[in-house]
């Protein structure tokens, strides 16, 4: 018996915001590309790259939801909503390579600092930074940035630009008063480490999902007991719990019910769960009904054995 519920209310905002956030994001990268070829400063092309990673992750993710609304069809019966999570691994690695290189050009640099135009580069971090809060304001007023992993995903990107602005903006300060040259390349490693942090854990999270493992938002051992406290559950077994997309968590499992459970019972019984598991983040139900004597394994979590099967085995688990 299959479930689905309430995934799609903040899908149109999320669009919106993204389709926002990317043309302001993609024009200002521009901006700051060009400044820091012509100002000479590493730490202004570093936040452009972090800038450009914005933007691509920004598109994709807008490709990522006009990809996810494309309806299930039988040769893929989940639609495109994964795409979404293979988008957010895109991005993390991305994120990871630029911040790399970054670090590879700035120890370059502080072995020798180059002249900088730092009242060019003043300018420009000051405006990156204003494009930035404006935007990752547009973000958390308008999208679901706790949920969706591709917005959060976003999200972050913006927030440690907006860092990264600021690192441009004091070390132009240090050039232009201290005459402190090794100021630019530190801002350029630091915005590199915020770079590789937020692109681990965006491609941690994407992974997680890829791999099957349980949602974050779902505590495992809770489920288990709702399900084994509902009237007319003996036993449940061949338990998952996984995520499709963000916020899409869906449940299966196997439960074993008295021999004599009328259709009508069993039916009232699996709205109960279904109305107690959708209060705890599980919106994609599927519920298999057994008797003691169907053959099963004691174990609540699947031990699939992955043996190749014969064309005549049936697959037991």
């Amino acid at each position: 018996m299959g479930h689905d519920h309430g995934h799609d209310h903040t899908h149109g905002a999320n669009k919106k915001v993204l389709l926002i956030s990317f043309f302001m994001i993609a024009s200002y990268m521009l901006v700051e590309a060009i400044g820091g070829y012509l100002t000479n400063s590493l730490a202004l092309i570093a936040d452009a790259g972090h800038m450009l990673s914005d933007t691509i992750s920004l598109g994709v993710a807008l490709l990522a939801f006009k990809f996810g609304e494309k309806l299930a069809s039988k040769s893929k019966t989940f639609g495109y909503k994964r795409f979404e999570i293979l988008v957010a691994l895109f991005n993390g690695v991305t994120l990871i390579v630029i911040a790399l290189f970054i670090f590879y050009e700035a120890v370059q640099r502080f072995a020798n600092p180059p002249e900088v135009a730092t009242t060019g580069m003043l300018i420009i971090s000051s405006i990156g930074l204003a494009v930035n809060v404006l935007v990752a304001w547009i973000m958390m007023r308008g999208g679901d940035v706790e949920e969706n992993l591709n917005m959060r995903g976003a999200y972050l990107h913006v927030i440690s630009d907006m860092l990264g602005s600021v690192g441009a903006i004091v070390a132009a300060l240090l050039i232009m008063f201290l005459g402190w040259g090794w100021a630019d390349p530190l801002a350029s490693v630091i915005v590199a480490g915020l770079v590789l942090r937020s692109g681990y854990y965006v491609a941690k999270a994407g992974l997680h999902v890829l791999m099957e493992g349980t949602p974050q938002n779902v505590d495992m051992d809770d489920v288990i007991q709702t399900i084994q406290k509902t009237k007319g559950v003996k036993s449940v077994h061949d338990l998952h719990v996984w995520s499709i997309t963000s916020g899409l968590n869906a449940l299966s499992c196997h439960v074993v019910v008295d021999d004599k459970m009328a259709v009508a019972e069993g039916e009232k019984m699996l709205r109960v769960i279904e109305h107690e598991l959708e209060h705890k983040s599980i919106h994609h139900i599927t519920v298999q009904l057994e008797t003691s004597a169907h053959k099963h394994d004691n174990s609540i979590l699947c031990n699939m054995k992955t043996a190749e099967p014969g064309p005549h085995d049936h697959h037991h688990h």
